[in-house]
């Protein structure tokens, strides 16, 4: 997690990155770029998914 003293830097680059959205600057992303930031949203979302799977003990739902 991050320390207090991280969280305004954090709000700062999200505030950047909707002031390029905004501005249509994202539109400008080389066809790598737009790859490599895909991979990485890609590789966030399947650790979450297996820290999930290992943390129910399986790949069924819960017991209710």
């Amino acid at each position: 997690p991050p320390t207090p003293a991280e969280i305004p830097q954090a709000m700062d680059s999200t505030k950047a990155l909707v002031g390029s959205f905004q501005s249509g600057r994202l539109a400008q992303l080389t066809i790598w770029d737009a790859l490599r930031s895909g991979l990485v949203a890609t590789e966030v979302l399947v650790w979450f998914y297996i820290r999930e799977i290992l943390g129910k003990g399986g790949l069924t739902g819960c017991n209710v």
